[in-house]
Formats: C-alpha cells, sequence, structure tokens
C-alpha cells in the first residue's frame, strides 16, 4: 500500500535531539510518506540553525522567530536578525511565536510584546505567523486580532482549545493544527475539533522531539509518527487517511506558497 502524503508543520529537526541521526530520521519519514518537513526555530541561534538545515535539505523548510519562552530576548538586534533571516529563499514562516502563561518562562507583558512585534514583522515581509499558545488563548487572539494577519493567515500550532477558540481561530486567518495529543486516552477537546475544523483550513505536526503520539509516549518524537496522528484524524472525519493527508498538505503547501 503506498504511503499518505503527509507534510509536518512543525518539527525542531535541528535540536540537539536529532544531532547523532538525522539521516535515519528523514529516511523513516519519506517511507512513512512525510514529503515536506518545516522546521522552526525559537530563539535566534535556533533560528540560524533552521535556516542553514533547510538550505541544504530538499525536503526541509524553514520558519524563524523567537518562543514566549525567550521573549525576554526579544530586543531590536534579535528581531533584526530574525527578519534578515526571513529574507532566505528557504525560510517561509515567522514563528514559533505566541503566549504561554501555563509555564510563564518570560514576564507576560515582554511575550505580548514579542508577539505583536512579530506578527508585524510577518506581515512586513509578507510571510505566514506560526502560533505557540498555553493557557493563553483570550490573549494571544486579541493580539491576533489587533495586527490582523488575515492577508497570509498562520497556524495555531499544536491547537489545544475547544471548538469555540478554533472558531475564532479560523476567523482571524489561521489554520488548525493537530499534534501528537488528539491520540492521547484524555484528548480533551480535540476529537470534536478535528471534526470541525473544515477540510481546507487544516494540517497536522508533529511538535517533534516533543509530544509524541499515544503508541510512542516517553520516548522522543520524529517525523515518520506523523503518520499516526494524520491516521486518528481521518478516523475522527471518518475519511480516508490518503484524501485527507493530501488535502491537509495542500493546505500548507498553499500557505506556505510550496
Amino acid at each position: 500500500m503506498t504511503a499518505p502524503e503527509l507534510f509536518d508543520t512543525h518539527a525542531h529537526l535541528h535540536f540537539p535531539e536529532f544531532g547523532g541521526d538525522l539521516d535515519a530520521v528523514l529516511e523513516r519519514a519519506r517511507a512513512a510518506g512525510v514529503r515536506r518537513i518545516l522546521t522552526i526555530g525559537t530563539d535566534v541561534p535556533t533560528s540560524r540553525a533552521a535556516a542553514a538545515m533547510a538550505a541544504g535539505l530538499p525536503d526541509v523548510w524553514a520558519a524563524v522567530g523567537i518562543h514566549p519562552h525567550e521573549a525576554a530576548d526579544a530586543d531590536d538586534a534579535a528581531l533584526a536578525e530574525i527578519e534578515r533571516l526571513a529574507g532566505q529563499p528557504r525560510v517561509v514562516a515567522i514563528g514559533e511565536t505566541g503566549l504561554d502563561f501555563f509555564r510563564n518562562l518570560a514576564p507576560r507583558d515582554a511575550q505580548e510584546r514579542a508577539l505583536r512585534r512579530q506578527l508585524e514583522l510577518a506581515r512586513r515581509v509578507d510571510k505566514p505567523v506560526l502560533i505557540h499558545c498555553r493557557e493563553a488563548h483570550d490573549d494571544t487572539l486579541r493580539v491576533i486580532g489587533e495586527v490582523d494577519v488575515r492577508r497570509r493567515g498562520g497556524i495555531m500550532h499544536c491547537f489545544s482549545g475547544d471548538v469555540g477558540i478554533a472558531r475564532r481561530c479560523l476567523d482571524l486567518g489561521l489554520l488548525i493544527s493537530l499534534a501528537g495529543p488528539v491520540t492521547y486516552p484524555k484528548p480533551g477537546a480535540l476529537p470534536e475539533v478535528a471534526r470541525f475544523a473544515p477540510a481546507d483550513r487544516l494540517v497536522v505536526e508533529t511538535d517533534c522531539p516533543f509530544l509524541p503520539p499515544q503508541s510512542h509516549r516517553g520516548k522522543r518524537n520524529e517525523p515518520a509518527y506523523l503518520a499516526i496522528t494524520a491516521a486518528r484524524v481521518a478516523e475522527l472525519r471518518g475519511e480516508p487517511l490518503g484524501d485527507l493527508a493530501a488535502r491537509m498538505s495542500e493546505n500548507a503547501r498553499s500557505l506556505l506558497r510550496l
């Protein structure tokens, strides 16, 4: 049976967890049907690493940005470097940026300032945004609404809200991205969200090396496991995996202009 065509819209392949066996990881991904991977920066050094990796691998693209955990370091110089990196040919999005009020590793005002400045940067360079949001949906969506990213859109990465929040994200021009937690025994509202999201506004991701699907809990996540998450989403929607996978891949390619 031919593997479905999949696009991992959120990975961190340049993180040290993949330093020893990246070639094997990429081979397993291809064997599982993962044709394209977006590797995501979380600060200036990892954004540089993501851009460099994408420049050297035919099926990997990069996003550059400053994660809310690192927001205290999002000064003028850091944001200028993110904007410079955004001009590289295989850098196709800004992020991940957003708000994280669960861990609060940076002051909330610094997080909001960094989010707002990166949304404005994304508008300036005409690239979509990748949004991290944890325990902060109201504030995150308020800022996105104030800056208005609908012209180029973006992705609500590792979606963790309910159908009401999903509807608000869609109204603001964001795609919904489902990750490993949709496969967990206690997935919250994610099954309802999987069924609710329009087929042309849905993508999937691994967020590797984090958040492996249920059958690999406790291990390093990797892009090949995207097939498990995609199969669960297709099951929840009552759709053939091949059809849904192709549609979600087209959604990602269209957003990222690939």
